[in-house]
């Protein structure tokens, strides 16, 4: 049978062409002996409309998966999500129709976590200015003229959302030897403990961080959770890192916040818009870090990824709960002892 055939007697599963070329080809070896891979680029138009009634499984990147798509979608077993945020995918109607949704979340904490630090450390040693000092004015000063900098020990984190990503932030501040305060509505005792981490309400962390680092999904609760009134809050000399959810942060008043130092600086792997625009006042500014919304963008982590979404969409298809189900579903679809977990 030919690559652009139909196996009729297959499961037909879409994948969203806006992953890497890799990562599309991986996929396919991982589920091509249970099922029919599909990759298509806009799901909702004419065309793909058709391969939608067809399929028993979607693997999303930033698709929308809302009630004018399953509405197409009768055969549908499962929507997989490749990263840990949902936000753009409606589990309650997914759920209403005995869909699985699963998501990747116990694979990539580590990396998120490094890019996280990565963007701490730039902003608090300055590394993109100093690396274009160094290629433009070093040789002609003779000497090493620029600012001197502080360290991260001694300094305080406040992480909001300690969940799996702000966990793995906690235990590399620890190794830098910051004082670690946290806000989240959950309290998480062991971590406490472990990690000599304190609660603390959201208006102190704010008022008393050196560094604010977000790590909360996106929901209606947390977006725009730090507005104008909540970075006025904030020191003047604190930076805040965000590679959570662009939305989570009002971003025209993080601009104002970075133009009129209302606080030292910003680090961003996610925004608002994606991609960046290029007439953002963000791009011209000189005391932020910006990267791609890159925080799973390791192999080792990309592969894992890879293995965890195959694996349910596996076992959706073959009559499995899947293991990687987002916590709304996780009391409606429990694992059955059968299956040995």
């Amino acid at each position: 049978m030919g690559r652009g055939e139909i196996d009729p007697l297959k499961p037909k599963v879409i994948i969203s062409a806006q992953l890497r070329d890799e990562v599309k080809e991986a996929l396919r070896r991982l589920l091509n002996d249970v099922a029919d891979v599909r990759f298509l680029t806009n799901w909702s138009s004419r065309d793909s409309l058709e391969e939608v009634m067809e399929a028993e499984a979607l693997i999303a990147l930033h698709e929308y998966v809302d009630e004018s798509l399953l509405r197409h979608a009768s055969k549908l077993k499962v929507v997989s999500r490749f990263g840990v945020g949902y936000d753009r995918i409606d589990v309650k109607a997914c759920t209403k129709r005995g869909i699985y949704v699963t998501y990747t979340p116990n694979v990539l904490s580590n990396a998120v976590a490094e890019l996280t630090f990565a963007l701490m450390l730039c902003l608090s040693r300055r590394i993109m200015e100093s690396d274009k000092y160094v290629r433009t004015k070093w040789a002609k000063a003779g000497r090493c003229a620029f600012p001197l900098r502080e360290d991260l020990a001694g300094k305080t984190l406040g992480i909001i959302g300690l969940g799996r990503i702000g966990t793995e932030v906690a235990r590399r501040a620890k190794a830098f030897r910051m004082r670690i305060i946290y806000y989240d509505k959950i309290r998480r005792l062991n971590t406490e403990k472990d990690l000599g981490v304190e609660h603390v309400s959201l208006d102190e962390l704010l008022r008393t961080s050196d560094f604010v680092s977000i790590h909360v999904p996106l929901t209606p609760e947390t977006t725009s959770l730090i507005g104008e009134e909540e970075l006025k809050k904030m020191k003047r000399t604190a930076y805040i890192i965000n590679t959570s959810r662009g939305p989570v942060i009002d971003e025209d008043a993080l601009c104002r916040a970075l133009e009129e130092r209302w606080i030292a600086g910003a680090g961003l792997d996610v925004f608002t818009k994606e991609p960046l625009p290029l007439d953002s006042p963000l791009i011209k500014m000189k005391n932020v870090v910006l990267t791609p919304h890159m925080g799973t963008h390791t192999v080792e982590t990309r592969h894992l990824m890879m293995s965890t979404v195959a694996e349910d969409v596996r076992r959706a298809l073959t009559g499995k709960t899947p293991l990687n189900l987002v916590p709304e579903q996780k009391d409606v679809f429990p694992l059955k002892r059968k299956e040995g977990i």
